[in-house]
């Protein structure tokens, strides 16, 4: 899911609703639109609605009913179509009550025998679950009987996609995945998976993607610096590179002077010391402390950096590492002569663009949402019409077709599993796999099974797996983030204001940016500020003064325990206080709100400030990752990795375990 870009901080306390107030006025709900008819959705409030023990009691019950219903699943009923929700999606509420319930111990039940058999069973329809099924039937026969369970009700994983029809025209954005790019290039295993469902990123990229579209129209970066954390409200455009941009920030002058050495001097802040004893130390401080303690600047400076990481590490600066921030190009390293290149004690994705600069980059209209929709063509073409990766755009997929009796693949969604175990049929071995759907319990066999789904539920998942893997597994602790989907009327007011992305260290969101200029096929983006468009704005829910996986684990408590309505009123007001000296009306100018909540986001990355040093193969993901009988272990987690080819490397990895191992 990984983005380069820059997030706002949160701010204010978890999920705790307070008038909103604009330029020192107060604002009521009717002022922002809140009480205006738009398209919105909060099931269950986007919140647990009962304890672990009294949700495993209502299942407890649901199983001693006859789980043989006749009913038709929606998936099947002809017309569904998730891209075109809105409201509270991503972890969208029904989607993980069964899997923490599970957690409770609900998953040692046995569910209703279906009868089913299956050459493999994947669980979790992501990317790396859609691409295990494509490997196993390249590597076994096209006729391979493969069945797939994912507990949410699309695709995707977190290659969500976000669908709407404004004006008339269908406009598009990312519900998750942002993009094909990756610290590394992609290794021929994923670059040639890409080229099996018809994506070719370099020619591709040229031909549809326009990213100097918003420069050309004159349109700059801009940094919202809001009164709570900086004392007044101001929108300054231009870059923090320019001086004479830095000139008008709302803060003292040391601070500005600050901003200055760290953006375009070229001190050498450790002076004295060789490039790898400087890359020793810089790889032992947060990018804070090197701030505050090395640097020496205002604490005003450090709260302007604050959220420059929450892009690609989902938190602040001081659980960073400041090496790791010289390794995405950060400022404040200019003169320090380090030498190219990374060392051990850097993360994955500082490392990988310290080491190779980087992949070859490609971004769809939806997000990663297309390489999805292209594999699931490539495994059950009834499904989604077309032949091309341009054509696949706009293709309306036929979700009757994903489940269909007699194909040798099928797509089963809404479906959690909550137990997978080896067993012993007819001295072959084989895996029994539980999942729950609408409440009831069912069961399936396989005679391989990959788990393509959160390495962190699998001990629960799996509890006869040895203590110390799962250990391992558990401390795969994923980083919490939102990324927000705005329908708006136009963006006549960023023309006034002369701005296409903002980023404010102490927002709701970290960041917000109009839609990416992206025409492909029939699909065409909004290209004149009359016309609607989406913007894209992404939080973090960060803690800082916690090390970085306990932010992570406050972070999703909260995300879990915060309404739609407490989103919606912050997205309405920042976007009020922001945007309003352009005119912006959020009571008008906003069409349809949806809010793609990940509380289980990134897959976790080597961190050098917490984490032991140790050999990349003995840390934990690697660990992790051990097949277990008839069971293999996929998923981006386990490659260490929040990235697509990761999630397709680890899945070739696991499908080999099965078949060679």
């Amino acid at each position: 899911m990984s983005e380069n870009g820059k997030r706002w901080s949160n701010s204010r306390e978890p999920g705790k609703e307070r008038k909103s107030r604009t330029c020192g006025v107060e604002r009521k709900g009717r002022e922002l639109g809140e009480a205006r008819s738009i398209p919105r959705r909060d099931f269950l409030q986007g919140a647990l609605v009962a304890s672990a023990t009294a949700l495993s009691g209502t299942l407890l019950k649901a199983y001693a009913a006859d789980a043989a219903s006749g009913s038709v699943a929606p998936q099947d009923v002809p017309g569904y179509y998730p891209p075109l929700l809105n409201g509270m999606r991503g972890s969208h509420p029904g989607s993980f009550e069964s899997a923490h319930a599970a957690r409770a111990g609900v998953g040692s039940l046995r569910g209703v025998d279906t009868g089913e058999t299956y050459d493999l069973i994947v669980v979790g329809a992501g990317i790396s679950g859609l691409a295990a099924a494509q490997f196993f039937r390249a590597r076994t026969a096209a006729g391979a009987r493969i069945l797939l369970l994912d507990n949410h009700d699309d695709f995707g994983g977190h290659a969500k996609r976000n669908e709407f029809q404004l004006g008339g025209t269908t406009q598009l954005l990312n519900g998750g995945t942002l993009s094909i790019e990756s610290p590394r290039p992609y290794s021929p295993v994923a670059e040639g998976l890409l080229k099996t469902v018809g994506i070719d990123v370099e020619a591709l990229s040229r031909k549809v993607e326009h990213p100097q579209f918003y420069s050309e129209m004159g349109l700059r970066e801009a940094v919202f610096f809001d009164r709570e954390t900086f004392g007044a409200d101001k929108l300054v455009v231009g870059k923090s590179t320019d001086a004479s941009v830095v000139a008008g920030y709302p803060l003292p002058e040391r601070a500005k002077e600050d901003i200055r050495r760290i953006e375009a001097g070229a001190v050498d802040f450790m002076p004295g010391l060789s490039s790898a004893e400087k890359k020793l130390r810089l790889s032992k401080l947060s990018y804070r402390d090197f701030l505050r303690d090395v640097v020496r600047v205002d604490p005003l400076t450090i709260a302007f950096y604050q959220a420059q990481t929450h892009g690609l590490w989902g938190v602040g600066i001081d659980a960073v590492a400041a090496l790791d921030c010289w390794g995405v190009e950060l400022p404040g390293f200019k003169g320090m002569q380090l030498a190219p290149g990374s060392i051990p004690r850097m993360g994955f994705t500082p490392a990988g663009f310290a080491d190779t600069g980087g992949s070859k980059t490609l971004h769809f209209p939806d997000g990663n949402a297309t390489i999805a929709r292209l594999l699931v063509r490539n495994l059950l073409p009834d499904a989604v019409p077309g032949g091309t990766a341009e054509d696949v755009v706009t293709a309306r997929v036929a979700y009757d077709e994903l489940d269909r009796p007699g194909s040798p693949v099928r797509l089963r969604l809404s479906s959690t599993v909550v137990r997978a175990v080896n067993v012993d049929r007819g001295g072959a071995g084989a895996v029994e796999v539980t999942y729950l759907r609408a409440g009831k319990a069912y069961t399936a066999r396989a005679r391989n099974c990959v788990l393509a789904c959160y390495n962190m539920m699998i001990p629960y998942l799996c509890p006869e797996l040895p203590v110390a893997q799962k250990e391992a597994l558990h401390s795969l602790v994923k980083t919490p983030l939102v990324y927000t989907s705005v329908a708006l009327r136009n963006w006549e007011s960023f023309r006034k204001l002369g701005m296409h992305r903002v980023y404010a260290p102490g927002g709701y969101h970290s960041s917000f940016n109009l839609n990416w200029k992206v025409d492909i096929g029939e699909y065409r983006s909004s290209a004149a500020p009359a016309a609607p468009i989406l913007l894209h704005m992404t939080r973090t829910p960060c803690q800082p003064g916690l090390t970085e996986f306990e932010q992570h684990q406050a972070g999703r408590a909260e995300l879990l325990a915060t309404p739609f309505a407490t989103f919606e009123r912050n997205i309405r007001e920042q976007l009020a206080r922001t945007l309003g000296s352009g005119g912006f009306d959020p009571a008008r100018d906003i069409e349809a709100i949806t809010v793609n909540r990940w509380p289980h986001g990134y897959a976790p990355e080597y961190n050098p400030l917490y984490d032991p040093d140790m050999p990349a193969s003995e840390r934990p993901n690697v660990r992790g990752r051990a097949p277990f009988g008839r069971i293999a272990i996929a998923n981006s987690d386990s490659g260490g990795g929040a990235y697509t080819d990761q999630a397709i490397d680890q899945a070739s990895r696991a499908v080999n375990e099965l078949l060679h191992g």
